[in-house]
C-alpha cells in the first residue's frame, strides 16, 4: 500500500469578506467568498476548488482509461458545471454535472465511439474525487462522443 501526503497552507488575516490566500507545491493563490454569495470575488474559492477537483480528477482518470483501452483520441475537453443552493442561509453543494467532448479520429468505428462513451461512464464512477463525495453530492455526466472532421 502506498500513502501519499498532500499539503495546503492557508492564510485568512481578515474577516468574512476579506480576501485570503492558499499555496500548495504547484499553485499559489488569492481565495475570497464569491460575488454570487455577496463576497469580494477575489481569486478563487471553496465551490470551484470542489468542482476543480473533481473536474481534472474525471478528465485525467478517462484520459488514462482511454491509453490503456488504446482508443486513440484528436482530442478530449470537458466543460464542468457546479450547483450550489443556499437556502436560508445553509449552503450546500447540490451536484456537479460534467460534460466532456471526446473527438476520435475521423476513422473510428461505432465500437470505438461506444467504448468512449463507456470509458467516460466508467471514469466518473472510479474518480476518487466522485466516490470521496459520494452520497453528498450528486454528479451527473452528459458525454458527447465524436468523430473528428479532418
Amino acid at each position: 500500500m502506498a500513502e501519499h501526503h498532500f499539503h495546503l497552507t492557508a492564510n485568512w488575516p481578515g474577516l468574512r469578506n476579506d480576501i485570503g490566500d492558499i499555496e500548495t507545491k504547484n499553485m499559489k493563490t488569492a481565495i475570497s467568498i464569491p460575488k454570487e454569495m455577496d463576497g469580494p470575488g477575489i481569486g478563487t474559492n471553496p465551490d470551484e476548488m470542489l468542482l476543480g477537483a473533481a473536474a481534472t480528477c474525471f478528465i485525467i482518470t478517462l484520459a488514462a482509461m482511454m491509453e490503456r483501452s488504446r482508443l486513440v483520441k484528436s482530442d478530449l475537453t470537458l466543460k464542468s458545471e457546479g450547483i450550489v443552493d443556499v437556502t436560508k442561509g445553509i449552503i450546500t453543494y447540490k451536484k456537479i454535472i460534467h460534460k466532456p467532448l471526446i473527438t476520435l479520429k475521423k476513422e473510428a468505428t461505432d465500437k470505438e465511439l461506444n467504448l468512449a462513451r463507456k470509458l467516460a461512464e466508467k471514469a466518473e464512477a472510479s474518480c476518487m474525487i466522485t466516490r470521496a463525495i459520494k452520497g453528498n453530492v450528486e454528479v451527473e455526466l452528459q458525454a458527447e462522443v465524436v468523430r473528428d472532421e479532418e
